[in-house]
């Protein structure tokens, strides 16, 4: 199993960055052309939600309700949504204590440790450097997608 990061997700419905829409597309259908599961944690969709309705203007794809809401449906037909667990939050509180993690890079943590704890083992997503710091997580890039699951950072 696959965990599917926000900013995949964001950029297969980013209707503005039409090459960037593409590999994100390109990336997930060929994953589960080849049967490969993937998955998303609810922070994932939360943060889906924050930046697709958030104005153009403070970063953001400023959609509509409506039309974030129908991406927002269409992302847990596709993907599973791991269940959150009272196990997730002292994993991530090891974690950021672990790698030092601190700031923004703390949501980072909390979805590699929902991924710990369900025993995903790799993520898909155009920020690899943000997934390197954490041992034994596979971070592949949308544009290795199918490619054998290229270990661009096994650390």
């Amino acid at each position: 199993m696959t965990l599917a990061d926000t900013n995949v997700l964001l950029r297969a419905i980013q209707q503005d960055q039409p090459s960037l829409r593409a590999v994100a597309r390109t990336a997930i259908k060929t994953l589960l052309r080849q049967g490969e599961s993937i998955c998303v944690t609810p922070q994932n969709l939360i943060e889906l939600w924050n930046v697709s309705t958030r104005p153009v203007e403070v970063n953001g794809l400023g959609m509509s309700l409506d039309d974030t809401d129908r991406n927002l449906v269409r992302c847990e037909s596709i993907f599973t949504v791991l269940p959150e667990t009272p196990a997730i939050f002292p994993e991530w509180k090891r974690l950021v204590r672990a790698s030092g993690v601190s700031g923004l890079k703390v949501h980072d943590a909390r979805i590699v440790a929902s991924m710990n704890v369900h025993g995903v083992k790799s993520i898909l997503t155009f920020d690899v450097e943000d997934f390197k710091r954490y041992p034994g997580i596979t971070v592949v890039h949308p544009t290795q997608a199918g490619l054998g699951f290229p270990r661009l950072a096994d650390v």
